[in-house]
């Protein structure tokens, strides 16, 4: 592994090119490597003591497409266009609660750790989830599984610009209809998992209808 050596200039051109594409071209497909790529930046990124509480599901079935456009009100010119859609599922509380039988696998058999430690971080995470940040409800434990999953979104959104990819995160569904449908058609276990974003990969159609704005930059830093 060697040390990045990406200039901060081009990183920030890379964030001026990302927008949120409403139409891509049809046309221009991505390749398996560009869309794994992508994939892989979420597969490397960071999330709470490194649980990855995530799981993503790439549509590119047509009729899959068309079933998610009635839950999905602002999908559809995507999932028309779009060369890649992809699902951004998060956690429910069966699966990271800290005596589940997923934690235990991760610690287990995915970090390997030693019985000793396995103890320990267990301790850890039960005060963090029961006493830190109260994670008392299924609700406050799918949230906090969605923060970790929007860590993976953005990456994976960067990683798309950083090489001339364009991308769109979708908030713009109905959550209850949107789960049912895939615990219908999509084969999600929906008691295990829930659907926090949509994003849609490909090449913009036209350019930017405007500039990119944003807030001062001092107005949302401060120094202390």
């Amino acid at each position: 592994m060697s040390t990045p050596n990406i200039s901060q200039e081009d990183i920030i051109n890379a964030f001026q090119f990302r927008h949120a594409t409403k139409e891509f071209d049809a046309t221009k497909k991505l390749s398996d490597e560009e869309v794994n790529f992508i994939l892989q930046t979420a597969n490397l990124s960071p999330s709470s003591f490194g649980f990855e509480p995530w799981h993503f599901v790439v549509v590119q079935d047509q009729e899959l497409r068309e079933l998610l456009k009635p839950v999905a009100w602002g999908a559809p010119l995507k999932l028309d266009t779009a060369s890649h859609f992809i699902l951004g599922l998060s956690m429910k509380a069966p699966m990271t609660k800290w005596d589940s039988e997923y934690i235990m696998h991760m610690m287990k058999d995915v970090k390997q750790l030693p019985a000793e430690a396995i103890e320990m971080y267990s301790k850890f995470y039960r005060e963090f989830q029961e006493r830190d940040f109260n994670l008392d409800s299924d609700k406050k434990m799918f949230d906090w599984a969605s923060k970790q999953t929007y860590i993976a979104l953005g990456n994976m959104m960067t990683a798309a610009a950083l090489t001339g990819i364009d991308s769109c995160p979708i908030e713009g569904f109905h959550q209850e209809k949107a789960e049912a449908l895939l615990r219908e058609k999509f084969d999600i276990d929906t008691d295990k998992y829930g659907l926090s974003f949509m994003v849609a990969f490909g090449h913009r159609k036209a350019a930017p209808p405007f500039e990119k704005s944003r807030r001062d930059f001092n107005d949302i830093v401060s120094w202390k």
